[in-house]
């Protein structure tokens, strides 16, 4: 409600100054006549509110959680779904949410259902989170299962967190040995060459190796930036591909160490994701076909293609995913139990709740497997290349005396 400063005369004439809360300036005069003053000016006080500066960037998984969790407040408490869109537009703190929530806001006002506007914005909301909007809106139940959808967000934005920390700390480690051998290599080993240049023995094989390299190293050092960048341009655009993506994801799932990892995540995200749409009244081929486009990997995706195939020429679930090879005989086993029982989704969340303690498991011993494997290498490459230059100098001076 507005704020209005007003200056009024009592009947003794003289001038009063205040403030009062009112719809309109004809409410605030109505309120000082009242009592018994003449109101003389009554302007509305424009309250200035302090700009937020809101942040640039693309919509994560966390944004979203934000905007289920308060969509489903808002509705639950009796809003109007306009006026909630435009509370949420409001006090976002995503420049590009706010935009998309603004053009969500004028398709509603305009007579689309709430499906349809959140549909023409993909680059924010996936197919899962549209379906289960779709879902909700048909049953009623739409703060209910927008609940459910900021509940299995959550665990996703977890569960990719806990895989973050598991490759990024061992590539951060992994990058430090790899510049401090580059830096003895380049700087260091040449100053050791001189030295041996002026003495000129003949040098053991592990130095005259160790220097060989660093020559190369300095000598041909844009070679090499080209050729590891090379490398990677030509993995990326290979990685683009049919096959390519298929070989990369396939290595991912079977690669040493990290490969049961991201098995696990795979297995956990397609149960969750399946559970979650399957309890709030999506279709099984319209889930499976969703499950399959955010799974995150080609391997699990086709996987899921050919059991939705399957199911349409009337065969089970389980016996597609057995035929994959990819999913466990303990997943593939609970989800036919649960099919053959109609328990098909309490089965699947009990799959997603394992596999994620599973990978909590996994990356705790993986975090304190990596961490001295890490130091073991660099000590032998660091001790390697030490021993390999004081070797001649040990073996002058045991000369010399």
């Amino acid at each position: 409600m507005p704020t209005f400063q007003y200056v009024a005369r009592d009947p003794g004439g003289r001038s009063i100054t205040g403030s009062h809360d009112a719809a309109d300036p004809a409410v605030v005069a109505r309120f000082l006549r009242d009592k018994g003053l003449t109101p003389t000016t009554i302007e509305e006080i424009r309250s200035r509110r302090r700009r937020r500066k809101l942040k640039r960037g693309k919509i994560k998984i966390d944004d979203l959680v934000i905007v289920s969790r308060q969509l489903a407040t808002m509705i639950r408490a009796g809003l109007p779904l306009l006026e909630v869109l435009n509370i949420l537009g409001e006090q976002v703190e995503k420049l590009t949410m706010k935009d998309v929530l603004g053009k969500v806001e004028r398709d509603v006002q305009g007579g689309s259902s709430l499906t349809e506007a959140l549909a023409k914005h993909p680059q924010a909301f996936s197919q899962f989170f549209v379906s289960m909007v779709r879902a909700g809106e048909a049953s009623g139940m739409l703060d209910t299962i927008l609940d459910q959808v900021a509940i299995y967000l959550e665990k996703v934005a977890s569960i990719q967190r806990k895989v973050k920390s598991a490759v990024i700390y061992p590539a951060v480690v992994s990058v430090v040995a790899i510049g401090i051998t580059a830096f003895l290599m380049v700087k260091v080993v040449p100053v050791f060459k001189d030295i041996f240049d002026g003495f000129g023995a003949k040098l053991p094989l592990t130095t005259a190796w160790t220097i060989a390299i660093s020559d190369f190293m300095r000598d041909h050092y844009i070679l090499l930036a080209l050729l590891v960048g090379g490398i990677a341009f030509g993995l990326w655009q290979w990685g683009k591909t049919r096959t390519g993506r298929w070989r990369i994801d396939s290595f991912k799932l079977v690669m040493p160490v990290f490969g049961p990892i991201f098995l696990k995540v795979a297995i956990a995200k397609f149960s969750r994701t399946l559970g979650v749409l399957m309890r709030s009244g999506v279709n099984i081929l319209s889930a499976l076909d969703i499950t399959a486009k955010t799974a995150g990997n080609v391997v699990i995706e086709d996987a899921v293609l050919r059991t939705k195939s399957s199911i349409q020429s009337g065969e089970s679930i389980a016996k597609p995913l057995t035929d994959s090879g990819v999913f466990p005989p303990m997943v593939t086993r609970m989800i036919d139990v649960g099919e053959r029982t109609g328990a098909l989704d309490p089965m699947l969340n009990k799959i997603a709740d394992f596999y994620e303690d599973q990978v909590d498991a996994a990356v705790a011993g993986l975090t304190s497997l990596i961490e001295p494997l890490l130091i073991c290498f660099l000590g032998v490459v660091v001790g390697f290349i030490v021993i390999s230059m004081f070797l001649p100098l040990i073996r002058m001076l045991d000369h010399i005396g």
